[in-house]
């Protein structure tokens, strides 16, 4: 049963050594992220399964051990999720490497944690089955789920201005920090995909997650829109 879950925005940028001279300006995100991880530990649960968006329509799994890396930013940095000896050949996405940085900054020593990469193309249905199965994976489940909202907010961002961006990042910010399953379970993935969300899948899995379980309450952490892109922090306990 899903007992606590984290969410948390995974752009490379949180990790100061890829974000170099630009590092200050996420600050607050990582200190709100540093808070909802342990709101994590607090719960004690049995199992800690990162979510974070993946390639393609499907779900992967990533076991304890599993490297990543963020060689690809051109920082020499890697990072493992947990204790374990990985998958021959599997690396995580950069979404779930950034989830593994996050464990690892603040020392994360309380359940056995593993991974789950969600399609950022899996349909709403999908995403809920996933959530109901990996909620049953233990007692005490805990999610760590990644992801952002729209990155189109300014001319400057990622997929340029859209005004559509900043009403639908606004119930993004209010669902997740409500812990309203069904305003998350209504996400459109076409307008998703249009305005360049990579949460909407896992955000819809820790929707499925929620609900069997103990009547979780949200609380809204942190929210922001560094370089056009929103970024959400919130505890679902």
């Amino acid at each position: 049963m899903l007992v606590v879950a984290a969410a948390c925005p995974c752009p490379p940028l949180l990790v100061p050594e890829v974000a170099a001279g630009a590092a200050p300006e996420l600050d607050a995100a990582r200190a709100a992220c540093t808070d909802a991880l342990g709101v994590l530990a607090a719960a004690r649960p049995d199992l800690l399964v990162v979510v974070g968006p993946d390639d393609g329509s499907g779900t992967h799994g990533y076991p304890a051990g599993t490297p990543g890396s963020f060689r690809g930013f051109g920082v020499d940095l890697d990072v493992r999720l947990g204790d374990g000896d990985g998958a021959a050949g599997r690396e995580l996405p950069y979404g779930l490497a950034v989830g593994a940085w996050l464990l690892g900054r603040t020392g994360w020593a309380g359940a056995p944690v593993e991974g789950r990469g969600v399609g950022e193309s899996l349909p709403p249905d999908a995403c809920l089955a996933e959530g109901r199965r990996l909620a049953g994976r233990a007692g005490r489940v805990a999610l760590l789920v990644m992801g952002d909202a729209s990155a189109c907010r300014t001319p400057k961002a990622p997929g340029y201005l859209d005004e559509r961006a900043v009403p639908y990042d606004a119930e993004i910010v209010r669902a997740l920090g409500s812990a309203d399953t069904a305003a998350l379970r209504a996400l459109d993935p076409r307008a998703a995909r249009e305005l360049k969300v990579s949460g909407r899948a896992p955000w819809q899995v820790l929707a499925g997650a929620a609900e069997g379980g103990a009547g979780l309450a949200g609380a809204l952490l942190h929210e922001g829109a560094p370089y056009g892109v929103g970024y959400v922090v919130a505890t679902w306990s």
